[in-house]
């Protein structure tokens, strides 16, 4: 790969985390700002419900916002350092869409009440059988899946050619 094709690879990965980043912090603002006088039902069982979260994933170790405000940080760090090493145009994609939603939470607790690095997590998406969440969330999950089918899209062409 030319280096000017791979800078604009680069680019759009840093783009697409910016959006993400802006996505997710906007969509927050609008569900701190509108839904606290309570939910709002979308459809089914789908309800915008504002809700912090102080914890990990699904409000696990509450405890322990500053150590998971770090380890963010630093996932963050490793995951930009890495982005100019992947082979693939999908790995970046992944890689800046993990960036944007894992930056977009880590901005929360930096950020949000109760104060640098102990701030909750904006949470507002509910279906009602399954733990509220945020695009961050959504995006984290989405790029983790997605480098996850590349690694072993890549595994099987490699069986299949013999490498």
């Amino acid at each position: 790969m030319t280096s000017k094709a791979q800078r604009s690879e680069h680019i759009i990965s840093w783009a697409l985390a910016a959006f993400v980043i802006a996505f997710d912090q906007i969509t927050k603002q609008l569900a701190v700002s509108r839904l606290a006088d309570g939910a709002v039902d979308v459809v089914w069982t789908l309800k915008f419900r504002l809700t912090f979260n102080s914890g990990m994933a699904f409000g696990a170790g509450s405890s322990f916002g500053p150590v998971i405000a770090i380890g963010a940080f630093v996932v963050v760090l490793f995951l930009a350092k890495s982005l100019s090493r992947q082979p693939r145009l999908i790995n970046r994609l992944a890689i800046g869409v993990l960036v944007g939603g894992a930056s977009g939470n880590l901005l929360d607790r930096l950020f949000r009440s109760p104060g640098f690095l102990r701030g909750s997590v904006v949470d507002f998406i509910d279906f009602g059988w399954f733990p509220v969440f945020n695009v961050a969330d959504i995006s984290i999950n989405v790029g983790a899946a997605l480098l996850v089918l590349s690694v072993l899209s890549d595994g099987r062409r490699a069986r299949a050619t013999g490498e």
